[in-house]
């Protein structure tokens, strides 16, 4: 049985990862929602080693995760957990890290302001919460490419399409992150990294 394979996260997984490298350099505990094939999760893991890195997505896409885990095992990565985020219960709160990429433009917006609410819960004070893809700012594409992404999206599914970057930031706030970075990355993607304050 041939695995599932996304391109995108081949491509992608290189650049994420020497960020990650940075910014979770002194985590111990992260959190990928929407760890889709689980090409991002085994390769993090390897990149990551003294990060335990725990995958999640809906029940009907583990079986593409736990054939990519299988091939390619590491002691830090944890089989999925079951996380639809708008359905699910959310894990415990011992997460000092969370992750998520290319989930933001295809969730409705109503599940990923649930993403950020359950993100804002799960983390420890001084968690860190990376957001990778594609953004609008102040409703405009610049790159040709991406404006035609966000029409194939829409056209496939309404609720789907790239967001404002402005509405994300909005919507971290109200959750109670603070925005560190907005750094650009290969191929017209951002990656965003937000920050949860010490509790007062």
């Amino acid at each position: 049985m041939n695995k599932a394979f996304s391109q995108a996260c081949e491509n992608n997984k290189r650049a994420i990862s020497q960020e990650l490298v940075r910014i979770f350099s002194h985590k111990s505990h992260a959190l990928e929602i929407g760890s889709g094939t689980g090409q991002h999760g085994v390769y993090f893991a390897k990149t990551l080693p003294h990060l335990t890195w725990q995958l999640s997505d809906r029940h009907e896409n583990h079986v593409a995760i736990l054939q990519w885990q299988k091939e390619y095992p590491s002691k830090n990565l944890l089989p999925p957990i079951a996380l639809d985020v708008m359905l699910d219960p959310w894990p415990e709160p011992i997460y000092d890290a969370a992750f998520s990429a290319n989930t933001a433009h295809i969730m409705p917006w109503e599940a990923v302001v649930a993403m950020f609410l359950g993100v804002s819960n799960i983390l420890k004070p001084q968690g860190t919460f990376c957001l990778y893809g594609p953004m609008k700012y102040q409703g405009v594409l610049e790159a040709q490419s991406n404006v035609a992404f966000d029409a194939a999206l829409r056209e496939a599914i309404p609720h789907q399409g790239i967001r404002d970057f402005e509405d994300i930031n909005a919507l971290a706030k109200l959750v109670g992150l603070m925005l560190l970075e907005d750094k650009e990355m290969p191929a017209n993607n951002r990656l965003l990294v937000w920050q949860k304050p010490d509790v007062l």
